[in-house]
């Protein structure tokens, strides 16, 4: 008899080698170009990514400087914070934008007949990229900035309204049949009862969404749209690899902050020390051999 843990690893290395066949028949059966990566990848990074070009966090010689503190004129730090302030604003008017059409999207609060033309909507603000968004709304509005906060509003409305109805729709339904039992209307229910129970996850999808919108947004600059993006499309273009490389770095490190930051947030809203986190014995072994492991170290 198969097991279920057998199962699962029987549906894992088809996947796999279902992958490979797929990945094959991509590449019609030329492996050239992979096997000899390493050494063009080698010399690349040798030649023309490292060392960064570090000048680049000093201020800027044109304007001048007005503050003590050069970095805060470098090029780094302007496309940075242009790129933060347009993920935070295009974040906060996502949210409300979504929060607004997610309730009229669950099906378990609304009828089929709102719940899906709402979803068609969102399916069709999200079925662009903000990439592509950020080219229709610079045709309208123009090049800058507001054409990618407007392009990231655009998409965050699709894409975080589908994880907030999905959370909607995932929340036990025994507050909503009290509710209704109540004769509560269904902006209350939505108010009162929905959000406060799914409040959880609508926060981490926040965090999420502004941390996606921060990490996309450092591309929009490659089609004018403003932001860090500028200055990368811009050593890219004339091929100063390690000017590109400082901004990529600085890019990873501002992710990783803003992934700490998420985490002290929803450390306020989740219940970790009534959750026994998972161990490496818990994951690799049989749960009663780690259930004695478990006992051992904590006598």
């Amino acid at each position: 008899m198969i097991t279920r843990r057998n199962r699962f690893m029987l549906i894992g290395i088809s996947l796999i080698f279902l992958s490979i066949l797929t990945l094959n028949n991509l590449i019609s059966g030329d492996w050239s170009a992979i096997s000899g990566g390493r050494e063009t990848l080698v010399e690349f990074w040798q030649d023309d990514l490292w060392p960064p070009d570090w000048t680049l966090l000093e201020a800027r010689s044109y304007p001048v400087c007005q503050s003590s503190i050069g970095f805060f004129c470098s090029k780094v730090y302007i496309g940075m914070i242009e790129t933060m302030k347009m993920a935070f604003v295009a974040t906060v008017f996502g949210f409300i934008g979504s929060m607004l059409l997610s309730p009229l999207a669950a099906k378990n609060l609304v009828p089929a007949a709102i719940s899906y033309p709402v979803r068609i909507f969102m399916a069709a603000t999200r079925s662009l990229p903000s990439l592509i968004w950020a080219v229709i709304f610079i045709a309208i509005v123009g090049l800058g900035p507001l054409a990618g906060v407007l392009a990231m509003t655009f998409y965050t409305i699709g894409y975080l309204g589908k994880l907030q109805y999905e959370e909607m729709e995932g929340m036990r339904s025994e507050p909503l049949e009290a509710s209704r039992a109540m004769g509560l209307s269904r902006s209350e229910i939505t108010l009162l009862v929905v959000i406060p129970e799914t409040s959880n996850g609508l926060l981490s999808q926040l965090l999420f969404m502004f941390e996606y919108n921060f990490r996309h947004g450092t591309v929009l600059g490659l089609v004018g749209a403003g932001g860090i993006g500028y200055y990368l499309s811009y050593y890219i273009g004339l091929f100063m690899y390690q000017q590109v490389m400082t901004f990529i770095l600085v890019i990873f490190v501002v992710v990783v902050l803003l992934d700490l930051f998420s985490m002290f947030v929803r450390s306020f809203v989740n219940e970790e020390k009534d959750v026994k986190r998972p161990t490496w014995s818990s994951i690799f072994l049989s749960p009663n051999s780690s259930s004695e492991i478990h006992h051992k170290k904590e006598k």
